[in-house]
């Protein structure tokens, strides 16, 4: 393979980031209106699980596969395998997904390279970077890829299905590549057109994707709830867990729902965090992802409590769109327990845990 110059490799990264920013371009919209920022409550809540879209589906995973130890089961929307993009923007862009565009856009069947991302998976947990990957023997996990998907392929979610198989039986792993949906989480009465790229990146296909992983993760849970949500959203500090949220990409604030029966300690509840996507912020998409992606109807009927962290731009090119840091743009670990936004979301899921 030849190598780039170093002058050729800045240009690249800079065209990289450009076009990254340029993509999933959406109109502002006003931050919904929550009570004053709280201390997030100390509950008990229990069985831990994640999922996410896009850069929310990549952290997602690298959260599930770093903390195992903790978790039941993941749900991933158009993510990839773990410590994919190897903390290069080039590699985030270019293989792990098409946001660079055309015609530097390479994603490939087994492009990103799975058998070495395993190989990387068990250096980190000999070395105590991450729990011992014997503990995802025992998880659930749900992927959806959507057929018309131009910004993660569903070759990038084959290559994640092939890394989780690696390390759960196949009837752990519920994979649905059916459905012909662009970028979004898919539900089954919001959002834009099924086949439509544009935010709020939630689209109406006709499958409850929230209601799916939940329900596969967990096992068969009570039907949602057709009413409005019954529970409460909590605007919390995210300060409390990161040092300077908005000079690691993290926001000030996150936002917390608390079904019926849930509030204080929460004992007998389940936890789930959901990770949105780039540019599918509270700030961005007003309450769009918190209220509207599925999850709350669940939770209601289910005694679920509903983390959503927030992540945040960095300027001017580190992060523009407010994604999760999965390619290294604020940390070299990243990937591991260590990695600032990773801890910090963990330290969360601890309080509301009850653990000390």
């Amino acid at each position: 393979m030849l190598r780039s110059s170093p002058r050729k490799l800045i240009v690249r990264t800079i065209v990289a980031l450009a076009m990254l920013a340029a993509t999933l371009l959406l109109p502002p919209a006003l931050r919904p209106t929550y009570a004053q920022a709280a201390s997030l409550p100390a509950l008990k809540a229990e069985q831990l699980s994640v999922s996410g879209l896009s850069s929310g589906g990549f952290m997602a995973v690298q959260f599930d596969v770093a903390y195992s130890a903790s978790i039941v089961g993941a749900g991933i929307i158009a993510g990839g395998p773990y410590n994919c993009s190897r903390g290069s923007v080039n590699v985030a862009t270019m293989v792990c997904s098409c946001t660079s565009g055309l015609p530097w856009c390479s994603v490939s069947n087994g492009g990103t390279g799975v058998a070495s991302l395993v190989e990387t998976t068990a250096t980190y947990a000999q070395r105590g970077h991450i729990d011992a990957t014997a503990n995802l023997a025992r998880q659930r996990i749900w992927l959806f890829s959507g057929r018309a998907d131009t910004v993660v392929p569903t070759a990038v979610m084959d290559d994640l299905a092939a890394y989780y198989r690696h390390y759960l039986p196949a009837e752990q792993i519920r994979y649905r590549s059916d459905i012909h949906a662009e970028h979004a989480i898919p539900t089954d009465g919001f959002g834009n057109g099924c086949a439509k790229l544009g935010a709020p990146y939630i689209s109406n296909c006709g499958v409850d994707g929230a209601g799916e992983l939940l329900n596969w993760i967990y096992g068969s849970l009570n039907p949602r709830s057709t009413a409005p949500p019954a529970g409460r959203f909590i605007e919390f500090d995210q300060e409390e867990f990161i040092d300077s949220p908005r000079r690691h990409g993290m926001a000030t604030t996150g936002i917390l729902y608390v079904p019926p029966g849930c509030e204080g300690n929460a004992a007998g509840c389940k936890l789930h965090v959901a990770f949105h996507g780039c540019k599918q912020t509270a700030a961005l998409v007003g309450e769009a992802h918190t209220h509207n992606a599925g999850y709350n109807a669940w939770a209601d009927t289910n005694r679920i409590v509903v983390l959503y962290p927030q992540a945040a731009p960095v300027y001017p090119w580190a992060n523009p769109n407010s994604c999760w840091d999965w390619f290294s743009y604020d940390d070299a670990n990243y990937a591991i327990k260590t990695g600032r936004q990773m801890r910090a979301v963990k330290r969360m899921t601890e309080r509301l845990m009850g653990v000390q």
